[in-house]
């Protein structure tokens, strides 16, 4: 199917077409080719999901590597789903493309930041499309390098670049484990082709060490890429870049890729029971741990950040309870409602005059009445209240973890209360009450352009009705996604007979759906209480106190790795960089220098210009020759005339 090459053909030529012609090209041209590539790409993808049948297609663009019996191809491999998530990442991409042209136009990289949008679309597509493992990490490198360039996008500002390095370098360590359990997997498997590596998956048994250790080493790249415990301090601090990325990259789609992986090598994951439970319980922690560092943030984008964080912890507690359909619907629906959030603060800030502390806020409400409707939307499906999105997909989540273990669902519960707790004090603090900024913001303020607010809108209506893609079993409706997905989890039922079953009456599941919905309507009354129409503004950093002053300073987690890891780290680097390097290496280094300079000046007194000198040496270096070459005859001749 030629449709399959070319989705992502297109944002690879607007990343060439922006980025070579970077400075040369109008900024009326710059988003129609960047927005255009990324919106082609999107009908590329339907059209292939309108022509696909139920079998992978594998497209072979080239052999790549043939040595040693090793075959790795230049493949793409299409699916349910890699079509889903690259419904998701094109979709959700060509929104954000949109709405960038009005949130950057006033940038003066303006084409340079559309080239790297298209070159971060190119690269996770490659991450999803990928045929094997190899094409897989391709793509998981080149969104990270596209993270690290538009993390540090405005790179004048020390704070921002610093960002941009601190991702960089926490993901890298997390590819470390994604690399060694690449390398397993091709010493284990002798391939790294999808369809090769879980079809000899079959033949291992449940446990199994080496199945542990590869997917053990693969979750650890997914801890650094997804931002889990105790790999999850760059997330945050990648707010440092402008608003559509962190849509984009840091919400949508880079964040989710290690869920995709997980997904994607689900067979692998049902034989390793210790892993899930690993993984459940990493998740559940960073979902506790982010929601309640995002109760007393006062930055608008640190609060979607923190959200960010545990709404990741909730798909992989999915994943760890082999609900792998559950976490990829919860990484569908939290794309559209985190990505209209994150937008709908970018059009806040705009409003603002770029000032994003919520405590300047207030009585947006009829400012700027587009982006508030639409966030509240956002911020009522990411509180799990139906009809809306998050509901579905979060439900579905608790109801397989209460089936698994009934204080991890307690725990989720506590979660989901503190989520619709902070989102509301979001909202009641930034659009309700009086405003409380500056008379010249508050002459500034207006709506944003209809390149902005377009995108919002549609985002609204996907949060809206986005998880009726898949209603729970109770409702006797059907689950389209589950029903589309089955084919990618055949070899985990295979390998666990009991896959994708829950074991819960009708009944249960409705009181699970009723309490879940109850404490998301307790959690919001009680936002309401205390921060209802602008009341109990959060106060200054300084007035920050006690349990609440370590919790806003998110644990001082940051300091602990700096204390624990960068300063070491920094102390050896400074000591072989002063010491081994500067006063050994060096030193040798310089000895050798010095003596060839030394021995080139004695060599040089030599060179007296008195013919007499000159025989006088040569002289001797013929007697030296002769005695070289007779000496030892001469010696033994006279020892033995001795002798006699």
């Amino acid at each position: 199917m030629t449709f399959i090459a070319l989705i992502p053909l297109f944002p690879l030529i607007g990343f060439l077409i922006n980025g070579l012609g970077y400075g040369k090209i109008s900024k009326t041209a710059v988003p129609w080719i960047g927005t255009g590539a990324s919106l082609l790409s999107f009908v590329c993808v339907l059209l292939a999901y309108l022509n696909f049948k139920e079998t992978a297609i594998i497209v072979n663009l080239f052999d790549w590597i043939s040595i040693a019996g090793l075959n790795v191809g230049f493949s793409f491999q299409l699916d349910q789903l890699s079509i889903i998530m690259l419904f998701v990442i094109t979709g959700v991409g060509t929104l954000i493309h949109l709405y960038s042209a009005g949130y950057m136009s006033h940038d003066e990289g303006y084409g340079k930041f559309f080239a790297y949008l298209n070159l971060f679309l190119f690269s996770m597509i490659l991450l999803v499309l990928g045929g094997n493992y190899l094409m897989m990490f391709i793509g998981w490198e080149g969104v990270g390098l596209c993270s690290y360039l538009l993390i540090g996008f405005w790179n004048k500002n020390t704070d921002y670049a610093n960002a941009a390095r601190k991702a960089f370098i926490m993901n890298r360590i997390g590819d470390v484990g994604f690399l060694i359990g690449i390398f397993l997997i091709l010493q284990n498997f002798g391939t790294l082709e999808y369809l090769e590596v879980f079809e000899k998956a079959k033949a291992f048994h449940v446990g199994d060490g080496i199945i542990v250790a590869i997917t053990m080493a693969l979750f650890v790249g997914a801890m650094g890429k997804s931002a889990q415990i105790p790999l999850f301090t760059w997330l945050p601090d990648a707010m440092a870049g402008p608003t559509p990325v962190s849509a984009l990259i840091h919400a949508a789609t880079m964040v989710t890729s290690g869920i995709y992986m997980i997904v994607r090598s689900n067979v692998l994951y049902t034989l390793s029971p210790f892993t899930l439970e690993f993984i459940a319980w990493i998740g559940l922690a960073t979902a506790l741990l982010g929601a309640t560092i995002g109760l007393f943030q006062n930055d608008i984008k640190k609060v979607l950040a923190y959200s960010t964080v545990s709404q990741l912890g909730y798909m992989f507690l999915g994943l760890g309870v082999m609900a792998y359909s559950s976490g990829l619907f919860h990484v569908i629906t939290h794309a559209f409602f985190k990505a209209l959030l994150f937008l709908g603060a970018g059009s806040v800030i705009h409003a603002m005059s770029d000032d994003q502390d919520i405590r300047n806020m207030g009585g947006l409400w009829s400012k700027i009445k587009i982006t508030a409707i639409t966030f509240l939307v956002g911020t009522i499906a990411i509180s799990g209240i139906p009809p809306f999105s998050g509901f579905f997909s979060k439900d579905e989540i608790l109801a397989h973890v209460f089936e698994h273990n009934k204080i991890m669902w307690a725990l989720g519960m506590l979660g989901s209360f503190m989520t619709a707790f902070y989102m509301f004090r979001l909202f009641f603090v930034t659009f309700k009450g009086s405003f409380r900024g500056t008379e010249e913001q508050k002459h500034h303020l207006h709506e944003s352009p209809k390149s902005m607010t377009t995108p919002l809108i549609v985002l609204a209506v996907l949060s809206a009705i986005g998880g009726f893609i898949g209603f729970p079993e109770v409702f006797h409706l059907p689950h389209r996604l589950n029903e589309f997905l089955s084919p990618i989890f055949e070899n985990s039922r295979l390998v666990n007979s009991s896959f994708g079953v829950v074991h819960i009456s009708h009944n249960l599941e409705l009181i699970l759906m009723g309490a879940s919905v109850l404490v998301a309507v307790i959690s919001i009354l009680f936002a309401y209480m205390v921060f209802g129409n602008g009341k109990n503004v959060p106060v200054a950093d300084s007035e920050v106190v006690g349990l609440k002053k370590l919790v806003y300073n998110k644990y001082y987690i940051d300091e602990l790795y700096n204390k624990v890891f960068v300063g070491p780290i920094s102390a050896i680097s400074f000591f072989f960089a002063n010491v081994i390097d500067k006063k050994l290496i060096d030193k040798i280094v310089n000895s050798v220098g010095e003596g060839v300079n030394f021995s080139s000046k004695k060599i040089k007194e030599l060179q007296v210009g008195v013919t007499g000198s000159y025989i006088l040496f040569m002289t001797l270096g013929i007697l030296l020759l002769v005695l070289y070459q007779f000496g030892p005859s001469l010696l033994s001749t006279f020892n033995l005339l001795q002798n006699k």
